[in-house]
């Protein structure tokens, strides 16, 4: 189930900045996340949160496994399109 955007205007800004680092930390393959200072962490962060804005990125919650996360729309959509 994605959950839209509008929700998340409801979370504690540090809920949001969390699930959002979470993400950064899974696309980040060669740990250089670790030799980011705050302010490339932050920019990081800010970047996610427009992504999120226009659609780039959605927020997903899984019921199977009560899960949350983030992905990118072209993920979501090639599931569909491999179920359909």
């Amino acid at each position: 189930m994605l959950v839209p955007y509008d929700a998340l205007s409801d979370l504690p800004t540090e809920t949001l900045d969390n699930l959002v680092k979470e993400y950064l930390f899974t696309q980040v393959e060669d740990g250089s996340f670790t030799t980011m200072n705050n302010e490339q962490i932050n920019s990081a962060i800010e970047q996610c949160k427009k992504m999120l804005k226009q659609g780039i990125l959605v927020v997903e919650y899984s019921e199977n496994d009560e899960s949350i996360g983030i992905r990118h729309i072209d993920q979501i959509n090639g599931l569909k399109n491999n179920v359909s």
